[in-house]
């Protein structure tokens, strides 16, 4: 069985665009509402109408306790400023999720090891986020979205702030992820990144506007697609 498709959610510019032309390359629109829905999705913002469902369970209407659950077992996040703890080692980050949900330490921090050698960066465990790259403080930041085993990965612009090395590994680590069957939806303005989904929704004033299935998605050279190498 095909992995669930992962996920881009784009902007489409309110001026010099028009729907099914794939999102912009030269700019955010901050008002597109993606990362808005982002949030909904996630359970970090509440909406003022309609209905949010995450695994076959409505949240939108649940106390913030449950709320607060459900983001630490059933959602991962991975930010475009990573928001790790600069006190804390890249062990020590990626553990803290798994810890906040009641996991023994030992559990947490084998889980947390585990999850670095995942992203390759098992050799800097020890090291705090001010000793590592911008690539390399994401992947702590996409092992500690995984530390719980979430349901999806919500992903707000994770290589906005990285060069086109540190992109592309964060892309290949995000295609192995769809390959092991770990639904992503993704919010990016880059049509690069939005052109390495098997699923494109474009986004316009807080509504969809367009939606793209894409057949190239995460198949073949991962790179070479979003044009980040030879």
């Amino acid at each position: 069985m095909r992995p669930p498709s992962p996920i881009c959610l784009a902007p489409v510019r309110p001026t010099h665009s028009s729907p099914g032309s794939g999102p912009p390359a030269d700019g955010h629109n901050p008002i597109s509402g993606k990362s808005t829905l982002l949030h909904l999705l996630g359970g970090l913002d509440r909406p003022s109408g309609g209905e949010v469902w995450l695994n076959g369970r409505r949240i939108d209407d649940i106390g913030e306790r449950a709320l607060a659950r459900m983001r630490r077992t059933a959602v991962g996040f991975v930010f475009q400023s990573f928001h790790l703890m600069e006190e804390l080692t890249a062990v020590e980050n990626v553990e803290l999720p798994a810890l906040l949900a009641g996991r023994s330490p030992r559990a947490a921090r084998r889980r947390a090891q585990e999850l670095l050698e995942r992203v390759g960066l098992d050799h800097r465990a020890r090291f705090p986020p001010s000793a590592l790259s911008g690539g390399q403080r994401q992947r702590v930041a996409v092992a500690r979205a995984l530390s719980n085993e979430p349901s999806v990965v919500l992903a707000d612009e994770p290589t906005g702030n990285l060069d086109s090395a540190a992109t592309l590994d964060v892309l290949r680590l995000f295609d192995g992820l769809h390959e092991s069957g770990q639904t992503l939806v993704i919010v990016t303005h880059d049509a690069r990144i939005a052109a390495t989904a098997d699923r494109l929704i474009s986004m316009r004033d807080g509504a969809f506007v367009d939606e793209t299935r894409l057949t190239g998605g995460t198949t073949g050279r991962l790179g070479a697609l979003a044009g980040l190498e030879d």
